[in-house]
């Protein structure tokens, strides 16, 4: 066997042991060892520190992103240990949620009942970001919500939306116009997480070629509302999208440079 080959097989060997002893515990068992190494790799300093960006930090264990995903990768795929861990209630329990689930189980009463369990902008935005896009149910849950009440839910919505269009799963240049439609329809939403999550979706949906100059044209529309939250999410899009000169190259570099503001 050639050097090369038996260093990677050596490498991964551990890691392929580990998942198939994992597999043979209950997902809670899986769940409580993944929280047990989220304790071991907290800091009252990141803890503290999720407050600066408007984060409760209550059932939060103060854990760096790269560590959730680095344990996430080790973890792979597994739908059931996803649902124990969102379940457990801890912050970066339900990030971690976010990377280990498998897209094709998740069923839309799923999407809903953790939508619902939403309380801040950053579990919203990851799970629609990593998760909830890769979705057969994506586009039915843009549309079902954006009309809801609740402001993270509704942010969610747009999170959503806006992870679509970046990453290339709107279904055709119809579905491109309908999200705009839809931002246009609630860029009067005043509340700071619902028209931030609008301002995202607007200049996400702007960086697909072929919708560039509409998103544009909505962006200074909006600019120029006499209604505040309308005005404020056409001025934050149009410094975004009116200096992109869209090409097809440069739009597929640009949906994997920016995600969320």
């Amino acid at each position: 066997m050639p050097a090369r080959t038996q260093t990677a097989a050596s490498a991964t060997a551990p890691t392929r042991r580990r998942r198939a002893q994992d597999a043979a515990e209950s997902p809670q068992v899986r769940a409580d060892n993944a929280l047990r190494w989220l304790r071991e790799h907290a800091s009252k300093k990141t803890r503290d520190g999720l407050a600066r960006y408007a984060i409760p930090n209550e059932n939060a264990l103060g854990v760096a992103m790269k560590d959730i995903q680095s344990l996430a990768k080790e973890l792979g795929r597994d739908h059931a240990l996803a649902c124990a861990l969102w379940d457990a209630g801890v912050y970066e329990a339900r990030l971690l949620a976010a990377y280990v689930d498998d897209p094709a189980s998740v069923t839309a009463a799923q999407m809903d009942a953790w939508c619902r369990d939403f309380d801040n902008w950053a579990v919203c935005d990851t799970l629609c970001f990593a998760l909830f896009d890769r979705t057969a149910h994506a586009w039915r849950k843009v549309e079902q919500w954006s009309s809801r009440r609740d402001e993270i839910q509704k942010r969610a919505a747009f999170a959503l939306l806006a992870s679509l269009a970046l990453h290339g799963r709107l279904a055709d240049d119809a579905q491109y116009a309908k999200g705009l439609a839809l931002v246009e329809r609630e860029a009067g939403d005043e509340r700071n997480f619902v028209r931030k999550g609008v301002s995202w979706a607007l200049r996400s949906i702007g960086r697909h070629a072929a919708s560039h100059a509409d998103a544009l044209a909505l962006a200074r529309r909006l600019a120029a509302s006499d209604d505040a939250s309308a005005r404020w999410i056409g001025k934050d899009a149009l410094r975004d999208l009116a200096k992109t000169r869209v090409t097809a190259k440069k739009v597929v570099a640009s949906t994997r440079r920016r995600s969320a503001d």
